[in-house]
């Protein structure tokens, strides 16, 4: 149930009554003041002005037009032009019975889109990084956000497999004849070849030229150099499915598509672009030039596709890969998880590919960047030595230092509910403490923070749906088969049934802006209203069976609340902390 949408739709409708009929935006907001009313517009205000015309007459005027009907139950005006309203409280109660039974907590069916979402997307030939967490995540909670209100969702897993870095390795591997790699091909093998050949790339002019050679041989079909390649992709897949699975990402290796996927569509695309006038030779370098995009002189920015050497660069293999998800896998939306030093060479792409007709007009494509992990001394999180942390390292020193704070909380946990719990506590506090920020911002890396009790953590909403079930565990009563109706009286009841009902305005927004911190940051406050609620409203103890019974379906549907909203994100929940 959208609340603000309904309310939306309603002044609407009267100021089309009214006479004005131009669509404006109509701002609604639930107001923390509960003696002006449970929602709040100032919309009103704006239109007033520019109508020129008196905002508070103007409002009184359109709140006449407004349908009365069993959703309101007062609707006022404050000056200088406030449209405030209260809902009447037998119909909140209607709908929260609903809830408790819905699977999706009442969010109604929309429309739904083929949505591409490209993320994680790591390199082949090196070990996942810190870099690769807000990809990996943010990407991961936009998927299960867009699939549970009802869209068909591709995952995609865009994986660098196909670049100069296995150039730097065959020929490695061809100058050295390093047949005991050959023979025992894991990641971390391959990880230290690919440090002794990005060496003698930058140092050795001629073995730069020798690896540029293997990566045309590569990608020509050079029967040896492809059955090295795979092995070393398959190894690094191997390695991050482990990764993934830590951290609890819906990644599978059907969603893989690497860069070497489309590998036989370059051609084609090469001569449809030179055919089209799109792509002209400069210097023996096959290159696009875009009228729309300057460069830092002002001219044309130039965007190679092929090098003279004849092989293929990113731009060509990035332009492939739209024009197959728009064609064969029929995209309405394609949205890519990058950080924001990739968002100019975004645009290039999406430029060349607009232009060459191989992305219809209806299809959006979005860039929803990132920003940084910073240490505290806000430069990029590194270790001490100044190496890029490892991704599996920080993942497992979280699940330690959440063992610490079980233990010292409860010493007496079996071995096994300690290495479970640990690992869904320190994974959801690093995971929480990530998507709780506003993705296009930096933000400060703090275990001390993450992994508390109190504040915005995954930790404080866990504890918080852990106390909820344990309330249920106690009354020893299946809310679900309550018969009475919820009854909403005290204005701790009150609020709680108004923060449960804002659920589907929080994420539809989140998933139309790409911002799993609005979910967090709803969580957080459902869970301090809930804190509030239980502290002034006795739910066991209540003097009648009524209220009792009421107050154990709030308390359901706001532990069903959490659970779901931390599911969407991609965050266990726990019956005991």
């Amino acid at each position: 149930m959208n609340i603000q949408k309904i309310i939306s739709t309603d002044i609407k409708k009267a100021l089309i009554n009214f006479g004005v009929s131009e669509n404006y935006n109509l701002e609604i907001f639930k107001t923390s003041k509960m003696h002006i009313g449970d929602y709040q517009s100032n919309a009103i205000m704006k239109i007033a002005k520019q109508l020129k015309t008196d905002p508070y007459n103007f409002a009184k005027n359109i709140i006449k037009l407004i349908k009365k009907n069993n959703i309101y139950e007062n609707i006022s005006v404050s000056k200088p032009g406030f449209i405030n309203i209260i809902l009447n409280r037998q119909w909140l109660s209607k709908i929260l019975d609903i809830n408790i039974h819905s699977h999706t907590l009442g969010i109604a069916p929309i429309s739904p889109e083929t949505i591409i979402v490209d993320y994680s997307s790591p390199n082949i030939a090196k070990e996942m990084h810190i870099g690769h967490l807000r990809s990996t995540i943010i990407g991961d909670a936009t998927v299960r956000i867009l699939e549970f209100i009802g869209h068909n969702v591709i995952r995609v897993n865009h994986i660098g497999d196909w670049g100069t870095q296995f150039g730097m390795l065959l020929a490695y591997l061809k100058v050295n004849k390093n047949f005991d790699f050959i023979k025992n091909i894991s990641l971390k093998n391959i990880e230290k070849l690919y440090q002794k050949a990005k060496k003698k790339y930058d140092e050795d002019q001629n073995f730069a030229k020798l690896s540029r050679q293997y990566v045309v041989k590569l990608q020509s079909g050079d029967l040896y150099c492809q059955y090295l390649w795979k092995k070393m992709t398959q190894a690094t897949i191997n390695y991050n499915k482990t990764i993934y699975k830590k951290l609890h990402i819906t990644l599978q290796d059907k969603h893989i598509m690497g860069e070497s996927a489309y590998n036989t569509m370059l051609p084609k695309i090469t001569e449809d672009l030179k055919n089209k006038g799109i792509a002209v030779y400069n210097q023996g370098a096959l290159v696009v030039l875009l009228d729309k995009i300057k460069n830092r002189q002002g001219h044309p920015m130039g965007v190679i596709i092929k090098k003279k050497d004849g092989g293929y660069v990113y731009a060509i293999i990035d332009i492939a890969c739209i024009k197959y998800r728009c064609e064969i896998l029929k995209a309405d939306k394609i949205i890519y998880y990058t950080d924001s030093r990739q968002h100019q060479y975004l645009l290039q792409i999406w430029e060349i590919a607009r232009k060459a007709g191989y992305v219809s007009k209806h299809v959006l494509l979005e860039h929803h960047m990132f920003g940084m992990i910073l240490s505290k001394n806000r430069h990029p999180f590194k270790t001490r030595s100044g190496n890029t942390v490892k991704l599996n390292i920080l993942l497992n020193e979280g699940i330690d230092k959440a063992k610490n704070i079980l233990l010292k909380k409860n010493p007496h946990l079996s071995a096994k509910d300690t290495e479970k719990l640990s690992t869904i506590i320190g994974i959801g506090a690093i995971k929480y403490a990530d998507l709780r920020k506003n993705r296009t911002t930096d933000y400060i890396f703090n275990w001390d923070e993450m992994l508390s009790f109190e504040g915005n953590t995954a930790l404080y909403i866990q504890y918080a749906y852990t106390r909820i079930i344990s309330i249920m565990k106690k009354s020893n009563i299946d809310v679900t088969k309550i018969t009475s109706k919820i009854q909403l009286i005290e204005p701790y009841e009150i609020e709680l049934a108004l923060h449960l009902l804002q659920f589907e305005e929080k994420i539809l927004y989140a998933a139309n802006q790409g911002t799993p911190h609005v979910i967090c940051n709803y969580l957080y406050q459902l869970s301090g209203t809930f804190s509030k609620f239980y502290e002034n409203c006795s739910i066991l103890f209540a003097k009648k069976t009524a209220i009792s019974h009421s107050r154990l379906k709030l308390s359901f549907l706001t532990a069903k609340t959490i659970k779901k909203g931390l599911n969407l994100l991609g965050i266990y929940t726990m019956n005991y902390i």
